[in-house]
């Protein structure tokens, strides 16, 4: 049975991992390395930071979101990550997290949340869009992963309960 619960920095080493091998795959980010802890825990909300974990505790994914902005105007967008072990791969636990983070981002008063997604990476982008995520455009070639020019699909959730008057 999957569980899913705040992640605390005890958790880095395994979340750091995941991100590693999300990295590996040259479909999840243009980063080419996982950051240190610390600027990790700095530029993500600490309120909506999840963790998903097997019957033996171990943490097989992980979701958490970026702000989009530091004006006040924007406090209610945030950009999501979703990552999931590459031993766990397609038994839904990304679907599990995504869904845990909107739930809670909406209860926290989030009411946009937006993705970048590289157009070839087909198993998060359908994820995305069956969590209610709409493809709003793509950013050409927004940088370079091994001198190789990527562009990025942006997809967006409007929240039905958040940000509606």
């Amino acid at each position: 049975m999957i569980s899913i619960r705040s992640l605390e920095a005890d958790d880095w080493a395994a979340v750091r991992e995941i991100y590693a091998e999300g990295i590996a795959t040259g479909q999840a980010t243009l980063e080419t390395s996982p950051p240190e802890w610390d600027v990790w825990d700095k530029s993500h909300t600490r309120e909506l930071r999840y963790v998903a974990l097997n019957d033996d505790n171990e943490v097989i994914g992980w979701t958490a979101l970026t702000p989009v902005s530091g004006r006040c105007v924007y406090a209610g967008v945030a950009e999501v990550s979703v990552y999931v072990g590459s031993r766990f791969r397609g038994q839904k636990i990304g679907d599990m997290l995504l869904k845990h983070l909107i739930r809670q981002s909406e209860m926290t008063g989030y009411w946009t949340l937006q993705a970048g997604i590289f157009p070839e990476n087909l198993a998060s982008m359908s994820l995305h869009t069956r969590n209610g995520f709409r493809l709003i455009g793509f950013r050409e070639n927004i940088g370079k992963m091994n001198g190789v020019w990527r562009s990025v699909n942006l997809l967006e959730r409007r929240s039905k309960v958040v940000g509606m008057d």
